[in-house]
This record gives C-alpha cells, sequence and structure tokens, in this order.
C-alpha cells in the first residue's frame, strides 16, 4: 500500500515531518525531486536515515520511546528517488514541500506535484519566509493549498501554524486540522502575515534579550534565569492576550507609555487598539470584556484555574515550597 501522505524535499525540514507520522503509526514518503547519481543518492539516503535514526534514539533516551521501537518506526518512512516521485506525489493526499527557500525551488516543486497529485490532494509548504499568497499562484487549484510552518524538532513540538490565503477552502482547512490533530499535533490558525504567529513573537523577544546584553542592563544569564522562570513560566500557563486581559489591558497601555518614552517610541509604543479598548472602558478580566468576553463566566473560578496553571508549571519547574511550618525568626 503506498503511504497517504508524502513530505517533498529530502532535507531537515522534510526528514522531521517524516519523523512525526511515523512516530504517530504512519507510513509516509520522502520525496526527493532531484536527479541524483548513484553515489550521490546513497549518500542521501545514508544522512536521511542516519538523522531519522538519531532523532528516535534521542526520544529513546528521553523515554518517551522504547529501543525495540526504533526500528519499527523509521521502517514506517519510504525514500522515493526522484525517478519514482511521480508515483508517491499521485498517491498522497496531504503533501508537505520544504524544498529550499527560494522561488525557483518552490516553482520547480510545484510544477512536479501539479503534474501527478491528484485533484483532491492537500499541498502544504513548510516555508518559513514566504507569504502563502505568493506560493498560491504556483498551485493548481490553490483553494486547497496553505502554508504549514513546522516549530523545531518537528517530530516533537505540537504547535504547527496554518497559514491560508483568502481562497483557501474552509473544508481543506478542516480537513488539515483534523489530519494534524489525528498525529497528535496542535494546528493553529493565521492569514497571511510575515513570520506567523510564533516567529514573529519570539523574533521581538530574542532581539530585545541581545540588546539588553549589548547595552548591559543584564547578563545572558541572568536573563535566561528571568525569562525560563518568569515570563516563560507564566506564557506557559497563560496565552500572550489572555495574560494581557488578566492583568488588565490598561496596565499594558500604560507600561507601553512609560516604555516607548524612556527606551524606544519604535519598540513600545501600543498599538491602536490597545488605547482604544482602554478609552471604550474594556480592560479585560476586570471590566468582564477586552480581548475576551468574560460576560456570564465565573471569575472566582476561572481565577482559580489560572492560579493552578501557574502552580502546575513552578511544580514541575522544581520551585514550589511547601508553607513552613514554624516561624524561622
Amino acid at each position: 500500500m503506498s503511504p497517504r501522505f508524502a513530505a517533498v524535499g529530502a532535507g531537515r525540514m522534510g526528514r522531521g515531518v517524516a519523523t512525526a507520522f511515523a512516530y504517530a503509526g504512519h507510513r509516509i514518503a520522502l520525496v526527493d525531486l532531484r536527479p541524483r547519481g548513484a553515489d550521490a543518492l546513497q549518500r542521501l539516503r545514508a544522512e536521511v536515515d542516519e538523522e531519522v535514526r538519531g532523532s528516535l534514539q534521542g526520544l529513546v533516551a528521553l523515554g518517551a520511546l522504547r529501543a525495540d521501537q526504533v526500528a519499527a518506526v523509521a521502517a514506517r518512512i519510504e525514500f522515493v528517488a526522484a525517478e519514482h516521485a511521480p508515483a508517491a506525489l499521485a498517491a498522497a493526499g496531504l503533501l508537505f514541500e520544504g524544498v529550499p527557500e527560494t522561488m525557483e525551488a518552490k516553482r520547480s516543486a510545484f510544477a512536479a506535484m501539479n503534474a501527478h497529485c491528484r485533484a483532491d490532494a492537500i499541498l502544504t509548504s513548510t516555508t518559513s519566509s514566504i507569504l502563502v499568497t505568493q506560493l498560491a499562484a504556483l498551485v493548481q487549484g490553490p483553494e486547497r493549498f496553505l502554508n504549514m510552518h513546522w516549530l523545531n524538532p518537528a517530530y516533537l513540538m505540537p504547535v504547527v501554524e496554518l497559514s491560508t490565503h483568502p481562497g483557501t477552502s474552509a473544508e481543506v482547512l478542516a480537513r488539515t486540522k483534523a489530519l494534524m490533530e489525528s498525529i497528535g499535533k496542535l494546528p493553529v490558525v493565521c492569514g497571511p502575515t510575515p513570520g506567523y504567529i510564533v516567529p514573529r513573537l519570539q523574533a521581538l523577544v530574542m532581539n530585545e534579550a541581545a540588546r539588553m546584553v549589548e547595552e548591559g542592563a543584564a547578563t545572558a544569564e541572568e536573563i535566561d534565569k528571568a525569562t525560563r522562570y518568569g515570563m516563560g513560566l507564566r506564557f506557559a500557563a497563560l496565552g500572550v492576550v489572555e495574560f494581557v486581559d488578566f492583568g488588565g489591558i490598561d496596565i499594558l497601555h500604560h507600561a507601553s507609555r512609560e516604555m516607548s518614552g524612556s527606551i524606544s517610541a519604535a519598540r513600545y509604543a501600543a498599538p491602536p487598539i490597545v488605547g482604544r479598548m482602554v478609552g471604550e472602558g474594556h480592560l479585560g478580566l476586570k471590566t468582564t470584556s477586552g480581548f475576551y468576553d468574560y460576560a456570564g463566566r465565573d471569575i472566582a473560578a476561572y481565577r482559580r484555574d489560572v492560579l493552578q496553571r501557574v502552580l502546575g508549571q513552578l511544580q514541575h519547574a522544581g520551585l514550589w515550597r511547601a508553607a513552613a511550618e514554624r516561624t524561622l525568626d
């Protein structure tokens, strides 16, 4: 039986995607579209096998996979050379393009998929830099196309960002989400925006951290301690937007005003939506309306739930101490 999934491009991303599907129990074709001589093809096969097995052995070391499962999982990945690519493309119902990040390479890959994929196959690109609206023009039947950004390592990280264009079919999006959920992934959807969601947010944080080191504001070690056990721990318990509502949109408004004046208006000025919501009295949880609507919700129960989430993160990090049994001073 031919695999109903295909990763097009046998590089790092294709190997990660293939490993994710194989780990979930699916057979997947890892398709190399580039014609190669026998020696080069043999080297590529060996590289693929070494990386896949290395990733799986890493999971064994972490206790996430049994050693006796490695061979069976790796065997679910079928390496397909260029000469056999047409049959593999024709058999797949969901395909992931992962060739190098140039329009020339993308154009060539989608030309092959257009020529050989069946009409109802869902086509995706794993690009991290090219907008979905640019690539949609390369696809026959663009309603079946969307970008899909995997977070590295692809076989481990749960979130997969789905970036749609205006012509993406709602049915195709629903089917793609269901297929990704079936392998244990957590799909999130955004429009045709540069940087998707995660890279766009994390680039700001990483640049600001580097800037603080450069300025001598704090050492790399202190910044990492603060982000792992302060900001990171809180954002592992609450989403960023949920955190804004929980603390109060007015707090973000005032903090942004102060830091835009003292550090950089270009980096810290709040977007118009923040000022507008403050002006309208939509401050988040405290007014029962903000980015989310809390009307009719048991606010006390919600606050307890948030505290439980934070406590769970603290306990996992080994940072929660039981209350002292006696006075120490």
